[in-house]
């Protein structure tokens, strides 16, 4: 099959308009196509803004973490009625080819696959500092990676865009099997690992590095079910010094951002002059559309993503992360607010992403950055890798730093089946609401496991179609070279 040559170079001009954590970037009206990829700043820019769709709410802003609603954890919540209605569809497994949801998924990497690609493609001509223009290409491979990854996972065959060229070639490509996609992101991810160093200083703080990139290549491979690549990679993470944070609200607390746990966090810096609706808005969505509704206990407070009762039936008794990740009757109380069982449709509401009015005292306010990807994720990967190679005794340890930081007791060696469904439970708790359950159970046991759970918590609509979302109907439409996904 032939790889599509993307184009639009003036769309990534529009791109470098935006604000962004890394960069103060020249008005949109100063930028000349005629003279861009000539200097070190153009590169600068360049990936700056390769970084800006991960913040938008096509991708972590908003869909992202609602997936947890998909996978069982919670209902949309919200206002009721027909409020997030797409979501409620996916999660009902309902969905159509129409969806809202889907269509924003599908739409929400282009761009910064695009930006990847231009920075790929004339980067390397740029005369500049070569251990800077290293770390640019580095951070282009696992963006564009990163990107692949999300759509392989929700879509499964997609097509395959990797070098900009002219508009002679093919617009209209056909979808690439996710097998070539994995293979791509694969390679980008070990390129990635090569070229980007382990850690940044000042300003730079919070882009791609050597950790984010292995992190992640452990997390491919474990959707592969390649079990010794992952703990490969788990253990290469080990190595460059990342630690548990002694409180896990450090996780998610705006003043503790990018923190020794954090191998890759969603950057945002709070009010900016941009609309809290526009793309280029640097505020976070989640406290705003989590929090809990005609409460006034966050700025907004749209009441989405209500935990379920099942979800809060998890904890075992003395494990802290309850307090510090939900809402419910008799829990601690939030800003001196006492919480009420009618704030929410569940009783339950999300605690783990509010941020106090004292901090975010506007809907559009919020600087907490989104955490992709911490180490707490390395440690069950790399326990989850050793379980199913059948190593249990291995497994163990790098399970219990996580149960210990949590308050509770080490568990100790059983046999695989047990050791298995412990794992798993406590991906689930500790990685709850952050956007890690949906494609943990889309790969447990080949997905087969998916349907046992969601049956098993009242989703009796979901079918194996539903492990992928459908490709939107629009784009079909557009383009007549796309297939349905089976199913839809």
């Amino acid at each position: 099959m032939k790889i599509l040559k993307s184009i639009a170079v003036p769309l990534l001009i529009l791109a470098l308009s935006s604000c962004s954590k890394y960069l103060e970037k020249a008005p949109l009206d100063s930028i000349n196509t005629s003279n861009f990829f000539k200097t070190e700043a153009d590169a600068v820019a360049a990936i700056n803004g390769a970084y800006q769709p991960l913040q938008w709410p096509k991708l972590y802003n908003l869909r992202m973490w609602t997936t947890d609603i998909w996978a069982g954890n919670s209902l949309v919540g919200a206002g009721g009625g027909t409020d997030g209605i797409e979501t409620q569809d996916i999660a009902n497994f309902v969905t159509a080819t129409d969806n809202a949801a889907a269509l924003d998924i599908w739409r929400g990497p282009s761009p910064g696959i695009l930006r990847c690609n231009l920075v790929l493609k004339n980067v390397p001509a740029i005369e500049m500092d070569e251990t800077k223009k290293k770390r640019i290409l580095g951070e282009a491979y696992f963006l564009r990676a990163h990107y692949y990854f999300i759509l392989e996972q929700l879509f499964g065959d997609v097509p395959l865009i990797t070098d900009p060229v002219s508009a002679e070639d093919n617009l209209r490509p056909s979808r690439t099997s996710r097998a070539e996609v994995i293979d791509l992101v694969i390679n980008d991810l070990k390129q990635a690992i090569e070229l980007l160093p382990a850690s940044y200083t000042g300003s730079d703080i919070g882009r791609a590095t050597k950790g984010a990139a292995a992190g992640m290549l452990a997390k491919v491979y474990l959707s592969l079910g390649n079990f010794a690549e992952t703990l490969k990679y788990c253990q290469q993470v080990n190595g460059l010094g990342y630690r548990l944070n002694l409180d896990y609200s450090d996780n998610f607390n705006p003043s503790t951002k990018n923190s020794p746990e954090s191998l890759f966090e969603i950057q945002y810096v709070g009010k900016t002059s941009y609309s809290f609706w526009n793309n280029e808005n640097q505020a976070s969505w989640v406290s705003t559309f989590t929090g809990p509704r005609n409460a006034d206990f966050v700025a907004g407070g749209y009441g989405w993503n209500q935990p379920t009762a099942e979800f809060a039936g998890l904890y075992e008794a003395d494990d802290n992360r309850k307090d510090k990740t939900i809402l419910y009757v008799g829990c601690p109380s939030y800003d001196g607010k006492e919480y009420q069982a009618s704030y929410s449709s569940t009783g339950y509401n999300v605690r783990k992403f509010l941020v106090q009015k004292s901090v975010s005292p506007d809907y559009d306010t919020n600087p907490a950055n989104w955490p992709v990807l911490r180490y707490a994720d390395v440690l069950l990967m790399e326990a989850e890798a050793y379980c199913e190679l059948n190593q249990l005794e291995p497994a163990i340890e790098p399970l219990n730093k996580v149960r210990v930081r949590a308050g509770l007791q080490p568990v100790a060696v059983s046999n695989q089946d047990e050791l298995r469904k412990t794992i798993r439970k406590e991906r689930r708790i500790e990685l709850a609401f952050e956007g890690s359950h949906w494609f943990d159970l889309v790969r447990y046991d080949n997905g087969q496991y998916a349907q046992q759970f969601l049956h098993g918590i009242g989703r009796s609509n979901f079918a194996p179609k539903h492990l992928l979302l459908p490709i939107p109907q629009k784009e079909i439409d557009a383009n007549p070279n796309l297939t349905q996904n089976l199913g839809y």
